[in-house]
């Protein structure tokens, strides 16, 4: 099953490149332009020049934000910017953070894992990717020979064994890396090379699946150059315990850009199979409230008592959706899926709202046009208030059980179905193939 490999990893040597609260980033797929432009302001050594370099309008073939990345990446390794561990390790990552007014802190480890095809059931996905992100992150890999930001991927260790092991290790030493970030977020990373320690998790891991949470096309991007490269045999993540108490899933709300449907006509619309309620407090956090409330969320399952969704068409127009009944599931959703998938939010909203009302089928969810996304619930109001998009949905999260047992079923949600809070940090370990 999943094969754990200690990688000697790349960090930063804080002497030379300076603090490394200056140095590191969220993922590229969060980073906007102005983003992008601040971390490059931060430091000349931040890992944005790596991992999500600037486009050039002179760039061609032969130079370009991948060939500039590649030069920056042997640079900093022959300045010793970047230097890489003597010795094979894993890395134990801890990521405190608040969230409703609760502070939580998530558990890791960032290692290398050996590169396994969908179909042998051993890594497994759970949503569906887009072919351009998949070609950017092939460019970029072919281009510096490593992958910069670990993928976030889930284990299930009920007892919580390998936690218990490495705690014990690292309990009486100070971590090699500490600090908090723009976002008081805090970072401690320990590095873990006793042979013992890393022979054992790697005996504790071997019977355990791996289900993707974040960073699908970066993984499907390392198995098409693992066949171009035979080298590359592993791919770096940072795992983490399904049973672990800061495990958190975020919902990722829709925004629509394009509509068979107008606005305004949607709620009539809705009403075959759906029960809508018109809202007149406009205050989103507690609209959110309401939702969880009538959905009966769970963390770990998901809803409880139906399937529930905001809807907000401007002008202070709120509503919130509820199925009317359970046996529209059985008679409208696709045959040839499983219960489970069909059971899901995103699927419902996807196929009964989405495709069978607003004329958006997966074709058009695929060219990433008719449908936008935010983590960012006063976002999506606010984008319907300023023209970006005709309507907005507002989601509950998808329950972490629903996400394994669709993923085991050899299944794929629909794009953007989580989003696991808080992001994992990029720039701490880097993996050279």
């Amino acid at each position: 099953m999943a094969g754990i490999i200690p990688i000697c990893g790349l960090r930063y040597d804080e002497r030379k490149a300076g603090d490394i609260r200056n140095l590191v980033t969220p993922p590229y797929d969060v980073i906007d332009r102005e983003a992008q432009e601040g971390y490059y302001n931060r430091s000349p050594f931040n890992i944005i020049r790596l991992e999500y370099g600037k486009q050039n309008s002179t760039d061609n073939e032969k130079e370009n934000r991948y060939s500039r990345a590649a030069d920056y990446f042997s640079r900093w390794q022959n300045e010793s910017v970047l230097c890489q561990e003597e010795e094979p390790a894993i890395y134990l990552y801890r990521q405190r953070f608040t969230i409703s007014e609760q502070e939580l802190e998530r558990t890791g480890i960032i290692c290398g894992v050996r590169l396994e095809p969908y179909e042998n059931g051993v890594v497994l996905p759970h949503e569906e990717t887009m072919p351009g992100h998949k070609a950017d992150r092939l460019a970029l890999m072919r281009a510096c020979g490593a992958n910069f930001s670990p993928i976030f991927g889930l284990y299930s260790d009920q007892e919580r064994t390998i936690d218990r092991l490495l705690d014990q290790v690292t309990g009486a030493r100070d971590p090699e890396i500490k600090f908090v970030d723009e976002w008081g977020q805090g970072h401690r990373l320990w590095v873990v090379k006793e042979p013992d320690v890393l022979r054992q998790v790697r005996e504790l891991m071997e019977p355990r699946r791996i289900f993707i949470a974040d960073g699908h096309h970066r993984y499907e991007t390392a198995l098409n150059y693992a066949r171009e490269n035979a080298a590359a045999g592993n791919i770096m993540m940072t795992l983490i315990n399904l049973y672990d108490p800061g495990l958190i899933v975020l919902p990722t709300h829709r925004l629509i850009v394009s509509s068979k449907v107008e606005p305004e006509k949607l709620p009539g619309a809705l009403q075959q199979d759906f029960l809508v309620e018109r809202v007149t407090d406009r205050n989103i956090n507690r609209m959110q409230a309401y939702m969880a409330e009538k959905a009966g969320l769970d963390r770990a399952g998901g809803n409880k008592n139906g399937w529930v969704f905001g809807l907000y068409t401007g002008a202070g127009n709120f509503y919130v959706l509820q199925l009317k009944d359970e046996k529209i599931i059985k008679q409208k959703m696709p045959a040839e899926c499983s219960p489970a998938w069909c059971r899901l939010d995103v699927s419902v909203l996807q196929k009964l709202v989405l495709d069978n009302v607003m004329g958006i089928g997966r074709e058009a969810l695929a060219g990433g046009e008719a449908v936008q996304y935010t983590r960012d619930a006063g976002e999506a109001i606010q984008a319907v208030e300023q023209g970006r998009c005709k309507a907005s949905f507002l989601m509950n999260p998808t329950g972490i059980a629903e996400v394994t047992t669709v993923a085991e079923n050899g299944e794929k949600m629909p794009q953007k179905s989580t989003f696991f809070y808080p992001k994992l940090i990029t720039g701490l370990v880097l993996n050279k193939f």
